[in-house]
């Protein structure tokens, strides 16, 4: 039990950001191609509480966690309260939608990089800090992972959305039609481990290497 509070501790305010930005994004890119929606109803904000629902958020999570933590491939899996957009009023709804969709993950990929330039300066100023270095590498995993998920092809994740926006209007339609099932089927793929071979694995890696990439000069500076 007390492995399981330190690793919920741990992964708390990653977790949060995570979510707050992630929603908080898909409201600004809203707003900005011409739906207000989200930003009447107070979405487009950092403040934590306008994204979390209860039982997605929280405790879905946890029993999750708790009921996996101790097999071979522990997991979890929630969601927040989803942005309300209005794709209608966009400026060109079909194109806009693309870009709306992902930047959320795009928020992720960001926040995996801050996070990521917080390890590197822990380390640099030798902070005598356990706990904040797990933190700061829980953030960078976590919102790669994020990244990389939201970005699977299935309605209604914002992969999915993207590839509505991308296809021509006969295949979009019949995509959107798996959406009711959509959330099923992903927890199955994740369930199964099947995504992990697919697609979660090849991207984590990818995603990373663009990383280690981007914040190569940081660390010749440093060096």
């Amino acid at each position: 039990m007390d492995e399981i509070i330190k690793y919920i501790a741990v992964y708390a305010l990653p977790v949060l950001f995570a979510i707050t930005l992630h929603e908080a994004a898909h409201g600004y890119a809203a707003k900005h191609f011409g739906d207000n929606t989200a930003y009447m109803m107070g979405r487009v904000s950092l403040d934590p509480f306008k994204h979390i629902d209860l039982f997605g958020t929280i405790i879905l999570p946890i029993v999750m966690f708790a009921a996996t933590y101790n097999t071979s491939f522990p997991m979890a899996f929630g969601y927040a309260k989803p942005v309300p957009v209005d794709f209608g009023k966009l400026r060109h709804p079909k194109r806009d939608m693309v870009w709306v969709a992902f930047a959320g993950p795009a928020s992720n990929f960001l926040m995996a990089f801050l996070w990521l330039l917080l390890a590197i300066a822990l380390q640099y100023f030798q902070v005598d800090g356990t706990f904040f270095k797990q933190m700061a590498s829980a953030g960078v995993s976590l919102n790669l992972v994020f990244f990389v998920l939201n970005l699977f092809p299935l309605p209604p994740l914002d992969g999915g959305r993207i590839l509505f926006g991308l296809l021509p209007h006969k295949y979009a339609f019949q995509l959107a039609k798996i959406e009711p099932y959509g959330i099923f089927i992903v927890m199955i793929l994740i369930y199964t481990r099947i995504i992990d071979g697919i697609w979660i694995n090849p991207l984590m890696i990818a995603s990373s290497t663009i990383l280690e990439l981007l914040i190569s000069p940081l660390k010749l500076l440093l060096n």
